[in-house]
């Protein structure tokens, strides 16, 4: 089968009329060249581990990050569904089709960002979102990654996205230089045989990089996750802060874009139940359930950590594995 990819038939998948469009469509959405062994986002003393939603239809969606994003269904009931890769899970879909589908000026979900190993990968992947007609929403270059952008079928955003290596990321007095730049797609599918799809699955080594959240007061989401937390800030711009671990660019994204002023969230509508923060360090598992007491938050211990609740009713779980 021979497959389409020319700029028109992306721009069209991603209903613009540019790609200096697309990056924008993309600003407010915001490696491991060899691809062996994890990613940075993975090697920092805390990272993400999985992202649990509430979802209507849950075969639908479940078919949709099974068939688009190339997760393993690693088990399905009647009420849930379990996906990943390599036996890691990465996405947990729960069941409640009485739901409603959570506004998009509501605290909670922005994106899930699913980070591919090497940019190669990225770019096979984008050839089988081609292939199969697969609706964007905009592709960026955002200097030290690159992203594509998508929704899943019930408008939980999603970002697809490469790391540029480390070693080409910009600091200064603590802040990485990011932007919303054009992503420069043909060469991007230099990478690959855009004549062929051959994106299976998703990669072993795929995981989830970041997490970008819509919360109702900046100044406060910071106090929560930086000062309590402890993830440290890399970045703020415009209604959107950035914040991670050893030096990561994000593992952790924040904006008001569309929420400002948003009040609890309501459980009875769909989108994001919880997300973890994993550490392999039990002295920093400890300092963080310490200032969470400090602060007075409301914390449920777990079997293997804690669960938090952040100012607008997102649960996180800091878990030690």
């Amino acid at each position: 089968m021979t497959i389409d990819l020319t700029r028109r038939t992306l721009l069209q998948l991603a209903g613009a009329a540019s790609l200096a469009m697309a990056a924008a469509a993309a600003a407010r959405a915001e490696g491991n060249p060899q691809g062996v062994g994890p990613t940075y986002a993975s090697r920092t003393p805390m990272r993400v581990g999985m992202v649990t939603l509430r979802v209507k239809n849950l075969d639908k969606v479940a078919d949709y990050y099974r068939d688009v994003i190339g997760l393993t269904v690693m088990a399905r009931s009647a009420n849930v569904a379990t996906l990943g890769t390599a036996g890691i899970t990465l996405l947990v879909l729960e069941a409640h089709p009485d739901a409603a589908i959570e506004p998009r000026n509501a605290a909670g979900l922005y994106h899930t960002a699913f980070l591919m190993p090497t940019r190669k990968d990225l770019a096979r992947w984008l050839v089988h979102a081609a292939s199969h007609r697969v609706k964007l929403s905009g592709f960026a270059d955002h200097l030290v990654s690159e992203s594509v952008y998508l929704d899943d079928p019930e408008g939980n955003g999603i970002e697809v996205y490469a790391d540029r290596d480390p070693s080409q990321w910009q600091w200064s007095e603590g802040s990485v230089k990011m932007a919303a730049d054009e992503l420069n797609i043909p060469d991007l599918l230099s990478l690959t045989n855009t004549r062929v799809a051959d994106y299976a699955k998703a990669p072993d080594g795929l995981r989830v990089g970041h997490m970008h959240l819509r919360v109702g007061d900046l100044a406060q989401a910071e106090r929560f996750y930086h000062g309590t937390i402890g993830l440290d800030p890399t970045r703020r711009r415009g209604g959107a802060a950035f914040l991670s671990s050893g030096r990561y660019h994000h593992h952790l994204g924040m904006n008001v874009w569309q929420s400002q002023g948003a009040g609890q969230r309501d459980d009875a509508t769909t989108g994001l139940v919880w997300f973890s923060l994993v550490t392999e360090k039990q002295d920093l598992l400890a300092a963080q359930v310490e200032r969470l007491r400090e602060a007075g938050a409301r914390v449920t211990a777990l079997a293997d950590g804690v669960e938090a609740i952040d100012p607008w009713g997102t649960r996180v779980r800091l878990l030690k594995v």
